[in-house]
């Protein structure tokens, strides 16, 4: 297995700071959440990027991407009934994947619940029309930087559009691209009524990235969650990307959530 783990568990610290100590403490890949440099992508200048990709492989860790991908900004929707929303949402999506190539990375990772809410008044079906609108217009960008987007289920206490696995395979067959790849969650997938691991086998050839990390919004070995059976789902399952510790709850702070994390998934796997 590849460990990672998101920055914006580190809080404030300096990016440097947070490689160094990610790498010290046996992960070899980071991932990253666009907020955590400005409030918009487009603000990071070329020079920035080029300095994040290098503090990072300096430390010996791999950026492996983008989550968070909307989280913090204004005006954008995937699921918007305004076509100029859609649109510039589309366009800013296309600015991240060129952002990511950038900073070193290969996926984006799109969650952001707030910008993706079944809109007052317009169905499912309407507001899968309208994600989908969006996401098609930013495909040849994905062709350009050789990004993938994983689309990531998110449980009903998040979102009220898009909650289940087999919504996502259903959008990514929709859309029809090779850089389109579903997500997995472990804490979006205990919401659902089959069991993790049997979600993971179903949908595991679909699957790009992966998140790991507990039903209570803590990381893998911080609550009642037993990663044993989910690690062996993707071995079962041939999984070769990453497993990307992200967590909500950021008690009792950041080293002894990302020691511990990876303690405990070396030990389950």
């Amino acid at each position: 297995m590849r460990y990672a783990i998101c920055n914006e568990t580190f809080g404030g610290w300096e990016h440097d700071r947070i490689c160094g100590t990610v790498a010290e403490l046996g992960y070899t890949g980071l991932e990253l959440a666009p907020f955590m440099f400005a409030s918009r992508i487009t603000d990071v200048s070329a020079k920035q990027r080029t300095e994040i990709r290098q503090q990072a492989e300096s430390a010996g860790l791999t950026v492996v991407g983008l989550h968070w991908l909307l989280a913090k900004t204004e005006g954008f929707m995937i699921t918007s009934p305004d076509e100029s929303i859609r649109k510039s949402t589309a366009e800013y999506l296309g600015e991240l994947a060129k952002a990511c190539r950038d900073m070193g990375g290969s996926l984006m990772v799109l969650g952001s619940p707030l910008q993706r809410r079944i809109p007052p008044g317009t169905s499912y079906d309407q507001t899968t029309d309208y994600a989908l609108d969006t996401l098609s217009r930013m495909l040849p960008v994905l062709d350009e930087t050789g990004v993938d987007l994983c689309l990531e289920p998110l449980a009903p206490a998040e979102a009220d559009f898009f909650n289940t696995a087999a919504e996502g395979v259903a959008m990514m067959q929709r859309l029809h691209h090779p850089k389109v790849k579903l997500h997995l969650d472990v804490k979006a997938m205990s919401s659902e009524s089959q069991p993790v691991p049997e979600i993971i086998r179903q949908h595991i050839g679909a699957t790009g990235h992966f998140h790991a990390n507990d039903a209570n919004k803590r990381g893998p070995g911080f609550g009642e969650v037993d990663f044993k059976p989910i690690f062996a789902a993707l071995k079962e399952g041939n999984y070769g990307g990453w497993v990307s510790v992200e967590v909500f709850d950021y008690t009792p702070d950041p080293v002894t959530i990302a020691r511990e994390s990876i303690r405990y998934m070396r030990e389950c796997a």
